[in-house]
């Protein structure tokens, strides 16, 4: 079974490719709900109090937006938040691959794991302007913010430079017609 890492920058479409290799029945592993189940762990909260300090806590959970707050703004907070977390996620992808029986699994997530834990990279990519007005419209971010969130993402052309496969999600080009073209390579 190939495992297939499906990434990209904020706003560039990764979420609209998974859900329609779901509809071709590939199993998608969507690392950042796995990450934000992993926060609710003892261990890790544990590990998020000790590093950020007690300002995480909220009503018993870790107050996510806080932690945004800090992380997006500080490329090392974000590194140490995802030493804490991407270990166990990765830990998680390994558990729900070997219950999968298919061609091939995907993992999407924001964040370029371990390459080499990975057959094939499929990088969606979209201009920064584009993303921006998606993540403004989905989130209501301001531009400012989602440019700091950008900020902290590996390039778009370090990015590229790993694919092995890209989705071009421009509004130029249709999606589908690729996600297809890709599934048929995967699946051959």
């Amino acid at each position: 079974m190939l495992k297939v890492l499906l990434t990209g920058g904020i706003g560039s479409g990764k979420s609209t490719v998974a859900q329609i290799l779901r509809v071709l029945n590939v199993p998608v592993f969507e690392a950042d709900r796995a990450g934000r189940e992993i926060l609710s762990s003892p261990e890790v909260q544990r590990s998020i109090i000790d590093r950020f300090g007690e300002r995480m806590l909220k009503d018993g959970s870790i107050d996510r937006k806080e932690l945004a707050q800090v992380v997006f703004h500080d490329k090392g907070a974000l590194t140490d938040l995802n030493a804490i977390v991407h270990p166990m996620v990765q830990r998680e992808f390994q558990r729900w691959v070997e219950r999968q029986r298919a061609p091939y699994v995907v993992m999407e997530a924001a964040i370029l794991t371990d390459r080499a834990r990975f057959d094939h990279v499929v990088v969606v990519n979209a201009p920064e302007e584009l993303r921006i007005e998606r993540v403004h419209r989905r989130d209501g971010v301001e531009e400012a913010a989602v440019r700091a969130r950008m900020a902290n993402q590996i390039s778009e052309e370090a990015l590229l430079a790993l694919a092995d496969h890209v989705i071009r999600n421009d509004d130029t080009e249709l999606v589908i017609p690729q996600v297809l073209a890709l599934h048929e390579v995967l699946s051959a």
